[in-house]
């Protein structure tokens, strides 16, 4: 009975461990907002004050990156291709995305815009050459833009969608927009989630309000994830300036039904970002903790109250890697 006793013990602890997020590294006042694991080897992240870093050994070790004339800028979001190749998007005005193909020694502007009121808030790459970028709205309509060629040019879309009044987007985690490849023509296309006044999700050419949090600045979509092979949408966010607070913060479309589910047991709390470990397998991060659920977003368990803004990786026995305020990269590792 003792050894019994003994062993389940054990187990709670390696299983409890196994959720707790693991802290790799520590930037003094920075934000990151911005995480791309290509890799359980390779992983970038970029946030405040200009701030690129970069592990080559699954987050042992850690370089920090000179992104020259950007020391102060906001690089929001990040994607990486491997070591080399990476796009980096700083928010606005001017409206910036640079690219490295030499592993961050140096970096090109491969597209700039100054209008006022331009501000990039999400990047995403349907494979290594097919991506989209989304902006808030200019003079009515969703800013977006494309590129076929892994970011070398970018194309902006004139027949983007017009968003309500007080409709935007958040730079929150770089994931409230996702890229497209049709398998059978090559198109590129992109669903997105938007917040503000209005919470809705695009779709094509269709929009459908969710039933998040909306109505103020500080509230509605941050994220969304489709789920692989299931046709389901997750889509969390709520009121960041209300953290604490889990009405409203994570809803389940069905492509197939056209409907929306709300879970049974939501996030506990305001939640900027969603990934997949697996189908059904699924992390949330806030920064008002860290949940899991483990039937596709219908359930939700607090496995850590620990402040993240954004979480990627999972995939093929990949940890789980985390980022956020306070400069913090860290490791979940399932």
């Amino acid at each position: 009975m003792k050894l019994f006793i003994g062993l389940t013990f054990t187990l709670l602890q390696l299983f409890t461990s196994a959720q707790t997020p693991h802290l790799l590294a520590r930037f003094d006042s920075i934000s990151f907002r911005g995480l791309s694991v290509v890799n359980k080897h390779i992983i970038w992240a970029s946030g405040t004050h200009g701030t690129v870093v970069k592990s080559v050994d699954g987050g042992k070790h850690w370089t920090r990156l000179k992104v020259r004339d950007f020391e102060e800028r906001d690089f929001r979001d990040i994607e990486a291709f491997d070591d080399k190749i990476a796009v980096l998007m700083a928010v606005g005005e001017p409206a910036q995305i640079l690219k490295t193909t030499d592993g961050g020694e140096s970096w090109k502007i491969v597209f700039s815009d100054s209008t006022r009121g331009m501000f990039l808030d999400a990047l995403d790459f349907a494979n290594k050459k097919d991506g989209v970028v989304v902006g808030d709205p200019v003079n009515g309509l969703a800013f977006i833009a494309y590129t076929r060629d892994q970011g070398e040019h970018w194309l902006v879309d004139q027949n983007a969608p017009p968003l309500l009044d007080g409709e935007a987007f958040f730079a929150a985690s770089g994931s409230n927009i996702k890229a497209i490849e049709s398998p059978d023509s090559g198109s590129l296309s992109y669903i997105m989630a938007t917040g503000g006044s209005h919470s809705r999700l695009f779709i094509g050419s269709s929009a459908y309000s969710t039933p998040l949090q909306q109505g103020s600045q500080s509230s509605g979509a941050n994220a969304l994830l489709l789920i692989p092979g299931t046709g389901k949408i997750v889509i969390v966010g709520g009121d960041y300036r209300i953290d604490s607070m889990s009405r409203g913060n994570c809803t389940v479309y069905s492509v197939e039904g056209g409907s929306f589910v709300q879970p049974k047991v939501p996030p506990h709390g305001y939640r900027s970002c969603v990934h997949a470990l697996s189908p059904g397998r699924l992390i949330a991060c806030g920064t008002s903790g860290i949940d899991l659920s483990t039937d596709g977003g219908m359930t939700w368990k607090l496995i850590s109250r620990q402040s993240f803004h954004v979480c990627a990786g999972g995939g093929n026995s990949t940890p789980v890697f985390l980022a956020g305020p306070d400069g913090k990269i860290a490791e979940l590792n399932w």
